[in-house]
């Protein structure tokens, strides 16, 4: 499809170069099938007027279609999840190429006690090869996710974060630059919990649920990534609804809205950053959900609806402010610290929480999976 297109035919780079420790990726001339030759957006676009009430992130791993945006001024940050990485590391294109094979050397070098290792060390150092390169195109935050497949494992996920952090930081990338995404599980919840600690912070993804918001928040979690689309299609497939329902009244922007009033009412610093949009009327009402949550704290937005929003200067309303959701007025949940076998009760009882965390964690272990597949052969043609 349309998507996975343009994410295997990767960028090309209009920077002279990158460097990224130790190794070079030189630019090339763009290529016909570029998804964009150069973004332009002026300062009554929606694009600007959004910029001005909340901090934008672009949703991407091309790094051609991340200067562009970041070159508009409106983009500081940039996200990227395992999807991004597969399709970089499978991609075969030259530049990223170059990102998987110093990965593999790099890990082969490292002296890992058997393939497995070496292989895991490969694709979180393909990880941060990428961001790296991100880390030099746009000012802010940069996203590096945790495996999946520790999702339920708070040991082995500190662990890996730190492994992370540590490789950023010998390519210059300091940590707070870093955000260490980490599924909204409980035991995720737990290990941002110990990194934050340590001042690591965290982007909890994959949130479906007002319990998982909550629960985030209350461990110190310094970002959230709630999915609005999703919620929305979840609630579209059970309720068997084929029609479009008003922005105000879709259920992803309900429950980002709840959760966004519910940090302010009870003073946490949590940072709201939805991702994953639907158009809540239906097809050519993309911008809805986006729309709808303007004035929200942050978003991470894919580029065709950053497209969208620097084509169009229609006027846009602040939705969100922090100052009516602090009259929200909203009930405290767990006496402010909720314990485990709460927030399990909570989750269970939330059908789009718990199907939609499952089925995001199963795609992104899907994805993972691919990628080591071919880091495997390419460490076994290497070693």
């Amino acid at each position: 499809n349309a998507t996975i297109k343009m994410l295997t035919t990767f960028l090309i780079l209009s920077l002279a170069t990158i460097h990224v420790q130790g190794f070079v990726i030189a630019g090339s001339a763009p290529r016909q099938d570029t998804l964009t030759l150069g973004v332009t957006a002026s300062d009554k676009s929606q694009l600007a007027q959004l910029a001005g009430m909340t901090t934008l992130s672009i949703d991407s791993g091309d790094l051609k279609v991340i200067e562009d945006y970041a070159k508009t001024g409106y983009i500081t940050d940039a996200t990227t999840n395992p999807l991004f990485v597969s399709q970089a590391g499978l991609s075969g294109d030259p530049v990223y190429s170059k990102l998987v094979d110093n990965a593999v050397e790099y890990a082969v070098a490292a002296g890992e006690p058997d393939e497995a290792s070496t292989v895991s060390l490969a694709i979180d150092r393909l990880s941060v090869n990428l961001g790296a390169a991100i880390s030099m195109i746009v000012p802010g935050y940069i996203s590096t996710e945790v495996d999946p497949r520790l999702s339920f494992d708070t040991e082995a996920s500190v662990e890996r974060a730190l492994r992370i952090i540590q490789m950023y930081e010998t390519m210059n990338v300091p940590k707070n630059r870093v955000l260490i995404k980490l599924a909204a599980t409980w035991e995720g919840i737990l290990a941002a919990q110990q990194l934050e600690s340590q001042g690591i912070q965290c982007n909890l993804t994959l949130i479906f649920s007002f319990v998982q918001a909550v629960a985030c928040a209350q461990r110190g979690a310094h970002l959230i990534s709630p999915f609005p689309g999703r919620i929305l299609d979840w609630n579209k497939q059970q309720r068997g609804r084929t029609e479009g329902v008003s922005p105000e009244d879709d259920e992803g922007v309900v429950e980002v809205k709840k959760m966004y009033d519910y940090y302010k009412c009870h003073g946490h610093d949590t940072i709201c950053m939805p991702a994953s949009w639907r158009p809540s009327r239906g097809p050519g009402y993309e911008l809805d959900e986006i729309v709808a949550l303007a004035g929200v704290d942050r978003m991470t937005i894919p580029a065709p609806l950053l497209e969208k929003l620097a084509a169009s200067e229609e006027p846009l309303k602040r939705c969100l402010d922090p100052e009516s959701a602090k009259a929200s007025e909203m009930s405290l949940i767990g006496n402010g610290m909720m314990n485990e076998k709460e927030f399990r009760y909570r989750l269970n009882m939330d059908g789009c929480g718990t199907d939609k965390l499952a089925e995001g964690i199963r795609s992104f272990i899907g994805e993972t999976e691919k990628l080591e597949e071919a880091i495997t052969k390419k460490v076994r043609a290497m070693s």
